[in-house]
C-alpha cells in the first residue's frame, strides 16, 4: 500500500536522495543555512534542485549540541507528495506541530494542547469538538465584529497617513486582529474594563508565544543573537509565567460560557480547556491572521487598479443586492473575491511546515518517483513550495486572481489548513479546525476594503510573511 493511496505504483523506485551528514555537524550546518546563510525558501529549492528530486532528506533546526531532539526529516516540496501528510492512516501526529522539537508542557499549564495531539486519542476528539463549539457560539458575532473592528483600523490608517503620508500596517493589524478575536470568539473587548488586558494583549501574545517556538522561528533579530540566545537552547517557560497568566486570565474570566459547557458536555477541567481555548485563539488564531493580512495587501496592492476596481464593482454589486448588508450569502457570491484569497493562500500559506510521521513502512509517491519510506521516519513539508507546484498550477510563482475562477479543480491544492481545501475539519483529521473561519475573514478583509475604497498604493519592504506592509494611499469609493 504506498502513502498516496495506491497498492503499487508505476514510478521508478528510487532511494531517497540527500544525507543528514555527521552527527551534531551535519545538523549545525544545516541549521545555520536555514536560518542565515540562505533564509528557508532558498535553503528547501537548492537541495530540491541538487538531488532533482521533490523527496529529499536533510536535517530540520534546532537540532544539536543545544538539543536531543532527532533533527532528521524526509522533506516533500511538490503537491502529490505532500498529501500524505493529511492521510492518518498513514502517518501521525503525535507531537510532531512544531516539527522536530516540541515546547515544554509548561507553557500551557502542564498540557498538551490540542494541536500536539494525534487523531487517534480521545482527547483529540473532545478537544477539537470545543473548538467547534466556540466557532458555533461566535458564528453570529463574526461578520459585524469585524467590520466595527475593521472601522476603528481604516479610520486610524486614513488618520496617519494624513499627518504622515504613510501608515504601517503591521503594527496595527496586530491590535485590530486580537481585538476582533477576543470580541468575536469571547465576547469581550480585551482594552476594557478593570480586569482586562488594555493593549497589552498583543504583546503578552507575541512574547508567550515566541518563547515556545523561538528555536525554530527567526523573528527578525540580528543572527548571532538568534542563533546564540534563541537556536541553541530551550527558552525557560518562568520568563512567560505572568505574560500567560494575565492571558489565561482574561480568557478564564469572559469565556466562562464555553467553559461550562467544556465541562458539562465534553468532560473536560475547566483549566486544560482554558488552556486550550487560549492556546487556538491566540497563538492559532491570532499569529495565523497576523501572517495572512499583510499578504492580502501586499498581493492585492501590487495587482493595481484594474485588480482594484472590478473587485470593487463586484462587492459593491452583490452588497446592494443584499440590501446593503454584508452577509454569509453575499461574501459566497463573490467569485473574484474568493479566487483572490485562494491565491494569496496559494502563493503565500500563513503556515509554512506540516510534519507527521511515518506509522509503517510504504511507499511514497511524488510525480516522477516513488521512494520507501520506514516507519518512524518523520516527513516534512514546506508549503509555499508544494503550493506553486508547477504540474498543477500553471505559471505557478505569477499572482493570478482570476486562477480559480478559470480552473476550480485546482483548489484542492491549496494547502495551508493541513488539509487539501475542498475538505472540511473534523474531529478524526487534523485540519485546521478554523478553516472555514480564516477564508471568510479574508474575504471580509476585502470586502471591507473595497466597500470603503477604490483603490490604494502600498509600500513594501522584506519578503514572505514577514513583510513590512505600509498603506501610502487611499482612494474613497466614489461609485
Amino acid at each position: 500500500m504506498s502513502g498516496n493511496g495506491v497498492t503499487s505504483s508505476k514510478l521508478p523506485l528510487r532511494p531517497v536522495p540527500g544525507s543528514y551528514g555527521p552527527p551534531i555537524l551535519g545538523p549545525l550546518i544545516d541549521r545555520l543555512n536555514y536560518f542565515w546563510f540562505q533564509g528557508p525558501a532558498k535553503f528547501f529549492t537548492a537541495r530540491m534542485n541538487e538531488h532533482k528530486s521533490t523527496v529529499f532528506r536533510t536535517n530540520m533546526p534546532p537540532g544539536p549540541p543545544g538539543f536531543c531532539n532527532d533533527p532528521r526529516v524526509v522533506m516533500l516540496l511538490d503537491a502529490k507528495s505532500f498529501a500524505v501528510l493529511f492521510d492518518n492512516e498513514t502517518v501521525k501526529k503525535r507531537n510532531v506541530f512544531t516539527g522536530t522539537f516540541m515546547p515544554s508542557v509548561r507553557f500551557n499549564g502542564g498540557y498538551r494542547v490540542l494541536p500536539y495531539l494525534d487523531p487517534s486519542e480521545v482527547q483529540h476528539t473532545k478537544l477539537k469538538g470545543l473548538c467547534f463549539e466556540l466557532l458555533k457560539t461566535g458564528g453570529p458575532r463574526f461578520i459585524p465584529e469585524f467590520h466595527s473592528t475593521m472601522k476603528e483600523a481604516w479610520e486610524t490608517i486614513e488618520k496617519q497617513i494624513a499627518d504622515k503620508k504613510a501608515s504601517e500596517f503591521n503594527d496595527l493589524k496586530e491590535q485590530t486582529i486580537f481585538n476582533f478575536l477576543c470580541r468575536s470568539m469571547v465576547g469581550k473587548d480585551p482594552r476594557e474594563g478593570p480586569d482586562g488586558l488594555g493593549n497589552d494583549g498583543p504583546g503578552l501574545a507575541d512574547k508567550w508565544v515566541l518563547f515556545q517556538v523561538a528555536p525554530v522561528v527567526s523573528p527578525g533579530l540580528p543572527h548571532i543573537i538568534e542563533e546564540l540566545f534563541l537556536h541553541s537552547f530551550r527558552l525557560p517557560s518562568v520568563f512567560v509565567n505572568e505574560d500567560h497568566d494575565r492571558l489565561y486570565g482574561f480568557f478564564n474570566t469572559h469565556a466562562s460560557g464555553i467553559l461550562d459547557v467544556a465541562e458539562t458536555r465534553y468532560d473536560q477541567t475547566r483549566s486544560e480547556a482554558c488552556e486550550n481555548l487560549m492556546f487556538f485563539v491566540v497563538f492559532n488564531s491570532y499569529f495565523g491572521f497576523s501572517a495572512l493580512l499583510p499578504s492580502i495587501i501586499k498581493y492585492v496592492g501590487a495587482a493595481g487598479a484594474g485588480l482594484h476596481k472590478d473587485l470593487a464593482m463586484e462587492v459593491r454589486t452583490a452588497v446592494q443586492a443584499n440590501g446593503g448588508h454584508v452577509s454569509l450569502s453575499a461574501v459566497e457570491s463573490m467569485e473574484l473575491v474568493k479566487s483572490t484569497i485562494y491565491e494569496v493562500l496559494r502563493m503565500e500559506p500563513p503556515v509554512v511546515l506540516q510534519y507527521g510521521r511515518a506509522k509503517r513502512d510504504f511507499v511514497l509517491e511524488s510525480h516522477d518517483a516513488a521512494f520507501e519510506i520506514k516507519k518512524g521516519e518523520l516527513l516534512g513539508g514546506f508549503q509555499p513550495i508544494a503550493t506553486r507546484d508547477p504540474k498543477v498550477f500553471e505559471n505557478p510563482d505569477e499572482f493570478v486572481a482570476t486562477r480559480f475562477i478559470e480552473n476550480k479543480k485546482v483548489i484542492k491544492y491549496v494547502l495551508w489548513s493541513n488539509g487539501f481545501e475542498t475538505d472540511d475539519p473534523t474531529v478524526h483529521n487534523k485540519q485546521c479546525p478554523g478553516k472555514n473561519l480564516v477564508v471568510l475573514v479574508a474575504r471580509l478583509f476585502v470586502v471591507e476594503l473595497f466597500l470603503r475604497y477604490d483603490t490604494f498604493e502600498v509600500e513594501v519592504k522584506g519578503s514572505g510573511t514577514s513583510s513590512k506592509i505600509s498603506f501610502t494611499s487611499l482612494t474613497k469609493a466614489t461609485y
